[in-house]
């Protein structure tokens, strides 16, 4: 029997992560956060100077990066680094690598490592579309540049650090065109993709979508 697979795939700052997260813990999944990967690179790149543009060495860090997801946190090099690899510096860092050809196969393996029974859940810009296209179950989440403005905003000020909106928008606007544009899986909704706009929805109410869409595949078989 194939191990169930649930990918929400998205933009930055739609929420796809803390939906899927959320998802994951309902159904008793194990759950990936496949951007934490390349901004992890990035962070591990940044303390060990190495360029952001270096993609033979940043494709050799990949594929040895010192990385574990335990106790709820992510582990770098035995540290936990789930706050740094937050920062926004660093998940601008994300998008450039994640730009590379050799990083992503690099990191290719070792996300698909992650399927394990009972089921997976995972979110990122080509779950559905690259690492895993047999999915039982693909979500293209989103919801406008402005809601995703202001959800960045209210939760960078929840945290206590300075943000600026009008910056964090045009942050937004950039990091789409460039996640959009480039040559290596693109981000973009797959045809077999369910599309979730949670612009007008509560993190519960897209939560329970996806639940429902999840049974209806299940009760159909595909």
């Amino acid at each position: 029997m194939t191990v169930a697979v649930i990918t929400i795939d998205g933009p930055s700052a739609s929420g796809k992560g803390t939906v899927a997260a959320l998802v994951a813990e309902r159904l008793g999944f194990h759950y990936l956060d496949s951007g934490s990967l390349y901004r992890l690179l990035a962070l591990y790149a940044r303390r060990h100077g190495i360029d952001w543009a270096s993609e033979i060495e940043l494709a050799e860090a990949a594929a040895n990066l010192p990385v574990e997801f335990s106790d709820g946190a992510v582990w770098l090099e035995g540290n936990d680094a789930s706050q740094d690899i937050r920062a926004e510096e660093i998940g601008i860092g994300a998008s450039k690598v994640g730009a590379l050809p050799e990083v992503r196969e690099a990191l290719l393996q070792r996300q698909r490592d992650f399927r394990l029974a009972p089921g997976l859940v995972t979110d990122g810009r080509d779950m559905g579309s690259v690492v895993f296209p047999d999915a039982t179950l693909k979500i293209f989440l989103t919801a406008s540049a402005d809601e995703r403005a202001s959800r960045r905003h209210k939760q960078l000020i929840g945290k206590g650090e300075s943000a600026n909106l009008p910056r964090i928008m045009q942050d937004i606007i950039d990091r789409d065109a460039r996640d959009a544009a480039r040559p290596v899986a693109p981000l973009r909704q797959e045809p077999d993709a369910l599309l979730l706009d949670t612009t007008e929805l509560t993190i519960d109410q897209a939560v329970d979508k996806v639940l429902v869409w999840f049974e209806e595949r299940q009760v159909s078989g595909h």
